[in-house]
């Protein structure tokens, strides 16, 4: 709903109405309708209207952003490193029994786990050495794939698809806070690099809503919010409206997440507690990379970069 504030003019001072006929209180976003008589021309500019509003709103939040993005990406690496170091024993006696680990392998295999994944997460947290965090951490969730036996199970792939493109996003945003070698002189091959570990970083954070479609029970909820996803889905990865689609997909995650993945009402005894909450940490994490991909955009290689040079 809008309304129209009547203000005095002084005599002698005359303006023309809107001469497209669509009111607006704030300062032009830059957008004229060409025919605002034209369903997807009104749409547009309301869209226009829209995203100046969350840049206005979203100011306040936007300098924390990269911290609270980094913070949520590493918080599955913390949780399993916590899982891991509380549940030892059990951990050994599945990797010796099940997977056939020798006993020294066993505990080197955890040991080695646990020290990369908080080494890591500290590096990426403080922005210290940030490369060799997101490598140690990449190379956690290989070791772990084949070490658990779970590379070839389809909801884990795309899980850790998702965690992957968010370890990019964190790789990218340490690219831009990297100091050059020369003041005021960019690094042509680096910005360039970073072009291309954006787009990876926003194809593969989008895998695990890909995952959520494809399973599960279908309803007619379900359906839309399918349906709405994987158009948001596409956008992100072509970078179309990407910081709109991006911030649709955290929403809809976190309130997914807390609704499905709620551990914290199952009894602690419960065998599926542990699964729902490696399944809400990890969907934490690429809700962090979505963030990152909200404060920084698309990059270069987007519909969005693209348009700007039309």
């Amino acid at each position: 709903m809008s309304s129209r504030i009547n203000i005095a003019r002084p005599q002698g001072v005359s303006y023309s109405p809107d001469p497209h006929g669509i009111g607006n209180s704030r300062p032009s976003s830059g957008y004229r309708a060409a025919d605002p008589e034209n369903p997807v021309e009104q749409l547009r500019y309301y869209a226009k209207q829209i995203e100046d509003y969350v840049e206005i709103y979203s100011q306040p939040l936007r300098p924390h952003l990269p911290a609270i993005g980094r913070f949520l990406i590493i918080v599955t690496f913390l949780e399993d490193s916590l899982r891991i170091v509380s549940q030892w024993g059990d951990q050994l006696w599945y990797l010796q029994k099940h997977r056939h680990f020798p006993k020294g392998i066993s505990h080197l295999f955890l040991l080695i786990n646990v020290i990369t994944m908080l080494v890591g997460s500290g590096a990426v947290v403080t922005k210290r050495h940030t490369e060799y965090g997101v490598a140690g951490l990449l190379g956690v969730v290989i070791l772990q794939g084949f070490g658990y036996g779970l590379i070839f199970d389809m909801t884990f792939f795309l899980r850790n698809l998702s965690v992957t493109g968010g370890l990019f996003m964190v790789f990218s945003d340490s690219m831009v806070s990297r100091k050059k070698l020369f003041a005021g002189i960019p690094n042509i091959s680096e910005n360039d690099r970073r072009k291309y570990f954006l787009l990876a970083g926003r194809v593969l954070l989008i895998f695990l809503f890909l995952g959520f479609i494809f399973q599960g029970e279908w309803s007619i909820g379900r359906a839309f919010l399918s349906l709405f996803g994987l158009i948001a889905c596409i956008m992100v990865a072509v970078g179309f409206k990407a910081k709109w689609s991006a911030s649709f997909l955290v929403i809809t995650l976190s309130i997914f997440n807390v609704a499905v993945n709620n551990w914290w009402s199952v009894h602690s005894a419960h065998p599926t507690r542990d699964f729902l909450k490696y399944d809400f940490f990890q969907t934490l994490s690429i809700v962090g990379g979505l963030i990152l991909l909200v404060n920084m955009g698309p990059g270069g290689l987007s519909v969005d970069e693209k348009k700007k040079s039309f």
